[in-house]
């Protein structure tokens, strides 16, 4: 699993003009599911994410996570996160994995990162066509690979 985590002080997600899912302060989680992930990257990604120091204490240092900055956060699909840009000019999505293997993971990951911030998370539709709108704050974006370990 990978995913791209940034720090927002607004987020939504659109669907045919709809607003599907919004946030204030807190992380914005577009998430790739790679053929293969287990139960073990799901596990150590959600909790990479809710754990990760990233909003600042009084000092001004990112000290404080997800949860103690009363942040909220918004899931968004992106199978694109797993292109092979490799050869050519057209990415290659061979390791993401297929909708009847990425959906059950993604719809988990949504649930047991909700379980871990201890409320529910607003999302994306998987496999829809979504627009995605943020302000990014600091501006402070990570990436995250649950099979590299960072």
């Amino acid at each position: 699993m990978r995913a791209v985590i940034q720090r927002v002080s607004e987020a939504s997600v659109s669907i045919v003009g709809e607003v599907h899912g919004r946030i204030g302060k807190g992380l914005l989680v577009l998430l790739g599911i790679e053929a293969g992930d287990t139960e073990a990257d799901l596990e150590w990604l959600c909790g990479k994410i809710v754990r990760m120091r990233l909003f600042p204490d009084e000092t001004g240092v990112m000290n404080v996570d997800v949860a103690q900055a009363h942040g909220d956060l918004l899931v968004v699909s992106q199978f694109t996160l797993h292109a092979s840009t490799a050869k050519g000019n057209r990415p290659s999505y061979i390791s993401a994995a297929r909708p009847e293997e990425a959906m059950p993971h993604y719809l988990r990951a949504k649930h047991r990162l909700g379980e871990l911030l201890g409320r529910p998370v607003q999302s994306g539709e998987f496999g829809a066509m979504m627009q995605v709108a943020l302000v990014n704050d600091g501006p402070v974006t990570i990436i995250i690979d649950s099979r590299a370990k960072e």
